[in-house]
């Protein structure tokens, strides 16, 4: 337990240090986290990553990553229909090259990941890069913690009910509603704060979806390690696994709540 809450700790100060600096300080921190993220991936499916098509993948959720290149280099990204479709287009083409050595199933498992890894790290460096991007990034992201921690808290209280025990057995339906009602009340302080940003209705709309599909991002990864019979996805942070351990909900989360047009100025 104390391993697990100086690792909380320090990570946490770091990546809030780099979250408040933006920029390229933040958009590197991501860029790691989704290739370290992606690693974890490919390596859950059992592939190894010295093939072509694996590093055109690990190419791909870089590009997805990104939403620009530095100002000095003069070079545009492709759009992101662009990427998706050439890495698509690239892994299936797999599958011909290597006489089904690679299978059809392995190139859509690559894809499958770097859209998922790719997409949700993109949407975070994306809401920090908005105006007030350090507003809405913190909104975000507190409301999913919030909603966590309601989650654990109201859970260990008075939680009886199981959610979803064949995936996840220590969940709770107590605890989902309690992680649900504060991450509510996190999105209305937040209103309360920045009253001619955010109204309070649009605030507990990104509470409650921060809610709703965090915790089934979690239910999604913990689907996902129990199929494979895996306790974590990675060991990088002693206490709290992998990367994909610690950014389920953020994976899912931040590109719904851009998607349904949540983070936005009144």
């Amino acid at each position: 337990m104390v391993q697990r809450i100086v690792t909380g700790v320090v990570a946490g100060a770091a990546f809030a240090g780099l979250l408040w600096l933006g920029g390229w300080y933040y958009a590197a921190l991501l860029l790691v986290m989704a290739f370290i993220g992606y690693h974890e991936y490919v390596k859950l499916n059992g592939q190894a990553w010295a093939r072509w098509d694996v590093i055109a993948a690990f190419v791909g959720v870089l590009l997805l990553t990104l939403t620009r290149l530095p100002d000095g280099w003069g070079i545009d990204l492709p759009s992101f229909e662009t990427v998706v479709w050439i890495l698509m287009f690239l892994l299936l083409s797999a599958t011909v090259f290597s006489k089904n050595k690679t299978t059809l199933e392995h190139a859509a498992l690559l894809f499958l990941g770097a859209v998922y890894v790719g997409t949700g790290f993109h949407y975070m460096l994306a809401t920090r890069e908005m105006p007030h991007g350090i507003f809405w990034s913190a909104i975000t992201f507190v409301c999913i913690w919030s909603s966590d921690a309601g989650a654990y808290f109201v859970g260990k209280a008075i939680g009886k009910t199981k959610l979803w025990p064949a995936i996840s057995p220590n969940k709770t339906i107590e605890g989902s509603v309690g992680g649900l009602v504060l991450a509510i009340v996190a999105g209305l302080i937040f209103a309360w704060c920045r009253p001619e940003w955010l109204g309070y209705a649009q605030a507990a709309a990104i509470g409650a979806v921060a809610a709703v599909a965090g915790q089934l991002g979690d239910l999604i990864q913990s689907a996902y390690k129990r199929w494979r019979g895996v306790k974590d996805s990675g060991q990088l942070l002693p206490g709290h696994g992998g990367i994909l351990d610690r950014t389920d909900s953020w994976l899912i989360v931040f590109p719904l709540v851009h998607l349904l047009g949540l983070l936005t100025v009144n």
